[in-house]
This record gives structure tokens, sequence and C-alpha cells, in this order.
């Protein structure tokens, strides 16, 4: 006969009947069933070892509540002995006919559904687990002793949900006594929205685990507390799975770290989004191809006026009123940020171009209206540029770029105005931002090209120096003139950049020459200094780069636009000291085209005067005045001239008899490269008297 053995999945109907059968009439195991209804879980059926344990009749078992069998759990503890994806096993008490409270094992088994329960009750009152409780007492009281003056707020369950024990600590915490927590009632300090959290960590607590969860607390007072709690197990030999939990407050730490997050965020004078969160903030809400963001770039007109007249307190506070009255003025979802200094950004959802107008309009409204500063009525304007994304921004970034364009446009046009950028000045914007990009890159490649245009003795006609020109071929652009990209350096800041490059290449060059050609290398070369260079760096700079290539600092003469040095003239005049005791020579560029005072000039250290070429081209229509002119004020200040943009021989006489020291233009030689320069010297530099 052939054994029939049941699958792993799948157990003979007999067998169930008959394991079912023995588990009905048993009188040793008492068994219920518990279901779900409503929101109540209640018996609906018990074997006769229930019956008898329990002292109930059938009839008074069916649909009676769990919670009535188990007095002593409380909701969060009785949700968690009847979990619906395991068994859980604990030790309680529960209420018999007579209403004596007895310890029982408790074993629950849900069904597949979730709905079910199978629950096991086991008397535990023999010997052998009365000793066992004694020594669980034992350590209660012993665990107490150690943790009531604990600092750290300290739980202790020897059995599932139910506290044995809380220290002072934690009543602290809570505002509560201890007599109110014990058993079940710590369960109210939690919030209601992190109960099935805590529930669920003090589960896997329960079955061995150490696990941690922020939870909020309610003190006594209604004050929420943001706390961690760590649950580790903890195993009562006779009375079952509990834990130990510790809990570390951490309301002050977040509210210190929501703080530095304000803070990295927010400006600090305005209280505003500042242009890291205006970035993030545009970043989040910015889709490529649709059209959904208007930008607003907001620039007060004057704002240092009111610095400079009534003191930074009063610009402070006037950046205060204008920030309040932004926010005042947009939409409660539009977002307004501080972007720098008096600058401001609006950045608004779902605007077209007519809306995001008239808001620039409403804003420049608002904030015209007079508000009293250090005693004086002020009334603020701002320039403002509107841009509303097209299909054509492809990156967040270029919306807040072009509304900073269009800002400037509405500068330019003269202030107090609202443009909307056009097409064309974007373009020729994002060209100029490419350009800036290759000019820079350029100057780090040492890209850029030096040529030398000799000068020379206005008597002998020999050459006695070069002057350093920078050149820029660009590969795709071609050449691009130094009236270009020289100012391009400036507003970019690639100036300083653009000058020490000049400097350097121009020092190395003059070693290189005294190498090839010996006593006919050029003796000096000129230099042009940008007035964005002329400042406490100058000095020490060209001494780094006359030590680098070993040379005398009487082979570099630095050229400083006359302009350059009514910027500040106190400044350029310190400036101008340390330059000479470097040792070099200084000569004003264009001089007479920047309105010096002929008294400040007798004051700087220079050497020599250079005659703007519009002065040079005039002699050719018989107007040298302001060229003589020039030529004898030096002369009587012991100074020397050089005539610039010198075209013909007829000048070149003309600037011999008014007596001008060196002459340089076209007619007399051509810019020429280091390599053509050094052979030119050659031939003509040993002709001098």
């Amino acid at each position: 006969m052939t054994a029939v053995i049941a699958s792993d999945d799948h157990v003979p109907p007999e067998i169930v009947s008959s394991v079912f059968y023995s588990a009905s009439v048993s009188d040793s195991m008492a068994l219920l069933v518990a279901e779900t209804s409503g929101r109540t879980q209640r018996v609906t059926w018990a074997n006769e070892g229930a019956v008898q344990l329990l002292g109930y009749g059938l009839a008074d078992l069916s649909a009676m509540p769990v919670e009535q069998l188990f007095p002593t759990l409380g909701g969060g503890e009785l949700k968690l002995m009847l979990r619906r994806e395991r068994s859980a096993q604990r030790t309680l008490q529960v209420r018999t006919a007579s209403g004596a409270l007895v310890e029982v094992g408790v074993l629950t088994t849900p069904s597949p559904g979730g709905h079910r329960w199978t629950v096991l009750l086991r008397a535990t009152a023999n010997e052998h687990e009365r000793a066992l409780r004694a020594t669980a007492d034992a350590h209660e009281r012993r665990f107490s002793a150690l943790t009531e003056r604990s600092p750290v707020p300290t739980l202790l369950s020897e059995q599932g949900m139910r506290l044995a024990h809380v220290n002072d600590a934690f009543c602290a915490l809570v505002g509560r006594g201890a007599e109110q927590m014990l058993g079940t009632g710590w369960i109210d300090t939690i919030h209601p929205d992190d109960l099935d959290a805590v529930i669920e960590h003090v589960s896997a607590a329960l079955e061995g685990g150490e696990v941690e969860v922020q939870a909020r607390l309610i003190r006594n007072d209604g004050v929420v507390r943001t706390t961690i709690v760590r649950f580790a197990h903890l195993f009562t030999p006779g009375v079952g799975a509990g834990f130990v939990g510790t809990i570390e407050d951490i309301t002050e730490r977040l509210a210190f770290e929501a703080q530095l997050a304000h803070q990295a965020n927010h400006d600090p004078l305005t209280g505003l989004p500042n242009r890291t969160l205006l970035a993030r903030y545009v970043a989040e809400r910015f889709r490529p191809g649709s059209g959904g963001l208007a930008c607003l770039f907001l620039d007060l007109d004057n704002f240092k006026v009111v610095n400079d007249s009534l003191g930074h307190t009063s610009g402070d506070e006037l950046l205060v009123e204008v920030a309040d009255r932004l926010r005042a003025t947009v939409r409660p979802a539009d977002l307004v940020a501080r972007f720098g200094g008096d600058e401001f950004v609006v950045v608004c959802e779902q605007v077209g171009e007519d809306d995001a107008v008239a808001l620039a309009e409403r804003i420049t409204e608002a904030l015209s209206r007079p508000l009293r500063l250090g005693g004086v009525d002020v009334r603020p304007h701002a320039s403002v540029g509107v841009t509303v994304q097209t299909s054509e921004h492809v990156a967040p970034e270029e919306l807040i770029r072009d509304c900073d364009i269009a800002m400037y446009q509405a500068k330019a046009g003269g202030k107090g105005r609202i443009t909307v950028l056009d097409q064309e000045a974007r373009a020729q914007a994002r060209d100029k931002l490419r350009l800036v990009t290759e000019l820079r890159d350029a100057i780090d490649n040492r890209d850029l090209e030096l040529l030398y245009q000799p000068i020379f003795d206005t008597v002998t006609r020999t050459p006695v120096a070069v002057e350093s020109l920078a050149r820029w071929e660009h590969p795709q652009r071609g050449a691009i003139s130094p009236t270009v990209f020289v100012p391009l350096a400036e507003e970019s800041g690639l100036i300083g950049g653009l000058g020490m490059f000049v400097l350097d290449e121009t020092c190395r060059q003059l070693a290189e020459w005294d190498r090839l050609a010996g006593s006919s290398a050029p003796p000096r070369a000129n230099v042009n200094v940008s007035a964005l260079q002329l400042d406490g760096n100058l000095p020490d700079r060209v001494r780094d780069a006359l030590e680098r290539h070993r040379l005398s600092p009487a082979r570099i003469s630095i050229e400083i636009t006359e302009s350059a040095l009514m910027k500040d003239p106190a400044s350029a005049q310190q400036v101008l000291h340390e330059l000479r005791e470097v040792g070099v020579e200084l000569a004003i560029d264009d001089f007479g085209t920047g309105y010096s005072s002929l008294a400040y000039l007798r004051h700087l250290p220079v050497q020599c005067l250079k005659v703007d070429r519009s002065f040079v081209a005039e002699l050719a229509d018989g107007h040298g005045e302001i060229a003589s002119a020039v030529i004898a004020l030096a002369r009587n200040l012991n100074l020397c001239t050089v005539a610039e943009g010198v075209e013909s021989p007829e000048q070149v006489e003309e600037l011999s008899r008014l007596g001008a020291t060196y002459l340089q233009g076209f007619s007399l030689a051509e810019p020429m490269t280091g390599g053509h320069a050094a052979a030119w010297f050659a031939v003509h530099g040993g002709t001098a008297s």
C-alpha cells in the first residue's frame, strides 16, 4: 500500500478536521477565535478549555469584546497584540466570569486575511513561574535604583507595552507623575500621528531588535517636544519579552538647525530669501520648453546717494522698507528675494508678459511713496527688468540672467524705467557673455599676442623704447580690437589678469631680447595700466615681474591714463609714489583728455606726458594750439613728452619744432612681433648718436 504524504502547501482535509475536533473538545487547551467587527475585535468562538478556564458559557463568550477579557490592556497594546502581520506572545491578566483576574500566557495568531485571530490561553500560576516572577521583581527594583536619578529619560517594560517603571527624567520631560504612566498610561504622551510608528518599533524591540524612532511627545501642559526614542529588547524569565526605552529630546537642536538653515537661505537685514534660495526656487519650478515663470529684477536708483549723504543706517532702513513694500504688493504665492546690495528679484508663476509689466508698474508706484530717513523725505525709485520664460530658456539661471540684462537696459534708458528684454538685446548679451568666457580662456592660456611699437627720439630719429600693445586674434571671429576687449575685461573683472599678462610677457620679451641682441636690444618698454589695476597691489606685482625676469626697474615705464588718475587722486598719488620707489618710470597717457588740475599734476612723481593722438591729428588742419600747450607745460615742469599717432612727415617736422621729446606713430614704425622687433632694432638701433 502506497503512503500518501501531504505537500508543504496543502494539508489534507481529514487532518484539518481531526486537529480542529481535538482542539474543540480539549479541556486542557483554552482556545478562542476573535474577529474584527466594525472598529472592535470580538470573540466569535471558544472551545471547552476556554469555557472551563474563564467560567463563561459559550453564549456569554460569543460576541464579547476582546478588551473586556483583558482589562489591563490599553488601546495601543491591544493593537500590538492583535497584529495582522505576525503572531504575538505575552503574559496578561484575563478577567474570569467571577470578576477575578488570572495571569495567563497569551499567543495570538492572525489568519491570512488579517481580520481573524486564534487566541491560545495558558495558565501560568505554578511554583516555578512564581519564583521567576520574584526574580523579575528583583531585577525591576535594581533597574529602578540605577535609572531613577539618571538625567536620561528612561522607560522599562517587562512585558509588551505595559510599563513597569519610568524615571524622574521622563516624568519631568512630559510633566506627569509616574503613576499616570505605568501600565499603558505612557501611550497618552505620544502624539496621535506618531503612535502607529511607535507601536511598530516597540513590536520590533519585543522580537529582539534594537530600534529608534522620531516621535513627538505631548506634555501635560500641551507643549509638544520632538524626541528620538530608542528601544532595546529586554527578556525577563518567567514574564516574557519587554523593552528598555531611552528618550533624547531634540526639540532645541531641531530649532537651532532650522534657524541655521533659515540664515543660510535668507538675507539677515530684510529677512527675504537670498540668492541661494532664489536659485533653488526657480530651479524647482523651471520646466524647459514651457512659459510658466516670470522674473522682475529691480535695482534702486541713486541708492549710493542715500548711503553717502544720510549714512549706512539710513540706507539699511530704506532697504528694509523696500522689502516690506515689495511683500505687500506682490501676490502671496510670489517670491521676493534680495539678490544683493540694492537689487531685488520677484518671481511669479503662471504670469504672462502683460501681467508681469502691470505688476512692475504697481511695484514702482508702491516704492515711490515718500518715507522719512534721517529727517529727509526720500522717494525711492527703481529700474525694473522684466523677463517671461520662453521656449528659448533652456536652464533656470538663464531666466534670472535675462531679467538682469533687462534691468541694465532700463537703467541705460534713463533709470526709473521698466524694460522687457527683447530678443535682439538677449542675443547681444549672450554673445557678450560668450566673448567674456573666450577672453578669460585666452588670458589663462596666454593666447593673446603682444606687439611692440618703437618710440623715437625727436632729435636723432633713433628708436629709444617700445610700447607693448595687446592684440587678440580670435580663432573664429578674427582680430578683435583692444577698444573692444580691454573695456570688456574691465567690466568682467578680467583686467587684472590681462594687465599681469601684458606686464609679465613684456618683461620676458625684454630678457629674451637681451639674450638675442645684446646692446642693440630695445632699452625700455612702456606698459599700459588700467584704472582698475591702480591699487596698492600694483607696486608689488611690478617688482615681482622684474625680479622673476632679472630686469632692472629702469627697463619698464608704466603708462597710466589721465582719467584713471582722476578717479581717486589721493589713492593714485600714493600708488605712483610706491611705483617710483620700485624704480620704474611713470608716464601719463592721453594727457589733456582727463581734465586734471595743473596744481595736482605738479605733485605727481611722473617723468613723461604723452600727447594724445587727437591733438597730434589737429596739426594737419593747422590747429596745433593744444599740442603746443601740452609740450610747453611739460617743458616748464621738467617732463619729457611723447607725441602719439604721428602719421606724416609734416607732423614730425611740426612736433620737432614745438619741442616734443619723443615721437610714436605708423609713419615712423608700425607695431611688430617680438622676433621682428629684435631684428628691426639690430638694424635701426645702432644709429643713435
